[in-house]
C-alpha cells in the first residue's frame, strides 16, 4: 500500500474491508457507505438538497453542473483546519448540508439555463432551512 493511503469501502451491508481492518493495515483515512463508523458516504448527502434546489428552480432536468455543484458545496462546508481522518465530509444529518446544496444546485440550475423560474438562491437556501428544521419540544 502506498503511504497514508486512502481507502472508500463502499459496499453495503457489508463493506468490502471494515474500517478497523483497513487502519490496522495501514489506511490513514477510510470512508464508508455505512452509519455506525466516520466518513460515511452516502448519496443521502447530496439528494435533499439536489432536490429542493431542482424543485424551487422547476429545473427541467438534472445535469452534470448541478451535481457537480452539489458536490462542491458539500466539499466547502468542511473548512481545513477541521479536517480530520474521521472528518473528511459532514455527516449525513448535519443541518448545513441541505441548504447548501440546494442553494448551490439552484445557482446551477439558473446557470445552465434548466430553470423555468428565476428565484434568489438564499431564498432557496433560507426555504430548505426551514423545511429541516427538527422541533425539539
Amino acid at each position: 500500500m502506498a503511504k497514508d493511503p486512502i481507502i472508500f469501502a463502499m459496499a453495503n451491508p457489508d463493506p468490502e474491508i471494515l474500517p478497523s481492518d483497513a487502519k490496522e493495515a495501514g489506511a490513514r483515512v477510510i470512508g464508508t457507505g455505512r452509519s455506525d463508523f466516520p466518513n460515511q458516504v452516502n448519496n443521502v448527502l447530496a439528494f435533499p438538497g439536489i432536490f429542493r434546489g431542482a424543485l424551487d428552480v422547476r429545473a427541467t432536468g438534472i445535469n452534470e453542473e448541478m451535481k457537480i455543484a452539489a458536490a462542491k458545496a458539500i466539499a466547502e462546508l468542511i473548512d481545513e483546519s477541521d479536517l480530520d481522518e474521521d472528518y473528511v465530509i459532514p455527516a449525513p444529518f448535519d443541518p448545513r448540508v441541505a441548504p447548501a446544496v440546494a442553494k448551490a444546485v439552484a445557482k446551477a440550475a439558473m446557470d445552465t439555463g434548466v430553470n423555468r423560474i428565476t428565484v434568489d438562491p438564499e431564498e432557496v437556501a433560507e426555504k430548505t432551512r426551514q423545511l429541516t428544521l427538527i422541533d425539539e419540544d
